[in-house]
């Protein structure tokens, strides 16, 4: 099955300007801002411009330019925010929910930058 993108998905319309967006960081092919629902005292959603659906899809179909470059912007929101370890910070979690069972909400891919406090464990053990 193939990865079919809506164009209309918030994350779209941030990108388009149709939304606005409390901006943390823009590069040439990503974008890091705010989360309006924050789940932890730093939340920030670091997207890429193109239109992919998750993390699988961009690693398959994007460019080089377009990976190295959201990796990137990853590790700079860490440092802007203040929770990379090696610039004093305790820690963060990076988060790329995917499809259904992944409970991912808006199809465009986007990692959720946490951190700000202990943030407990990710998964109860079954």
């Amino acid at each position: 099955m193939g990865y079919s993108y809506d164009t209309n998905n918030v994350f779209a319309k941030i990108l388009r300007r149709e939304i606005p967006n409390k901006t943390v960081l823009e590069t040439e092919h990503s974008l890091a801002f705010e989360d309006i629902d924050p789940q932890a005292p730093v939340h920030i959603l670091v997207i890429p411009k193109g239109p992919y659906v998750s993390l699988d899809h961009f690693t398959q179909k994007a460019s080089d330019a377009e990976i190295v470059d959201f990796n990137r912007a990853i590790g700079e929101v860490c440092k802007i925010t203040g929770v990379q370890p090696s610039s004093e910070g305790n820690g963060f979690r990076a988060i790329a929910n995917t499809g259904e069972d992944g409970l991912q909400d808006v199809p465009h891919l986007h990692v959720h930058i946490l951190g700000g406090r202990r943030l407990g464990r990710m998964l109860v053990k079954t």
